[in-house]
């Protein structure tokens, strides 16, 4: 029972940090490329109208992704459950990394305003420890070492092949 419980906590584990890890990977870029939005008169000013939401409605908007995105994580499941893997694995992902681009910037919009609200300002700061430990954590693994190790000689192969061109 012992081994079975460890087991499980082990794959929650590794689900929660694939999760986490695609989020942290793709935060920053991905919401300074919608950053580059704010170029666009009409898009500056949508985002100027976002960060002076008062704070209930900058959560509202900040959870807007996630509602958004249901019906196509829906379309995914229907999908997969009509043998088109490929496209359905397309789908969750491109909603996916759209979803974490929106989500990231509008993060970057309300931020302000959501930690006015109490329980925000309370819970933000231990979300951001645990995930940064658990970061830390993946980062300090065995598999993460090794798969770094492989990204290093990959890229002295490829500039090692790219001089000899």
């Amino acid at each position: 029972m012992h081994r079975l419980k460890t087991l499980l906590r082990n794959l929650v584990f590794a689900f929660i940090a694939a999760i986490v890890l695609f989020e942290e990977w793709g935060w920053v870029p991905l919401a300074a490329l919608f950053a580059r939005l704010a170029r666009l008169p009409l898009w500056a000013w949508v985002e100027q109208r976002i960060r002076l939401l008062p704070p209930w409605c900058a959560l509202l908007i900040f959870g807007l992704p996630v509602i958004a995105l249901l019906p196509v994580k829906l379309i995914a499941v229907y999908l997969f459950a009509h043998g088109l893997r490929g496209p359905g694995v397309l789908l969750l992902l491109g909603a996916k990394l759209i979803g974490t681009a929106v989500a990231a910037r509008l993060f970057q919009l309300t931020e302000p305003a959501l930690m006015q609200l109490p329980w925000f300002a309370r819970w933000y700061p231990r979300w951001k420890d645990w995930k940064d430990q658990l970061i830390e954590q993946v980062h300090q693994s065995g598999p993460w070492q090794a798969a770094r190790q492989l990204k290093v000689r990959a890229w002295v192969w490829w500039a090692s092949f790219r001089t000899r061109m």
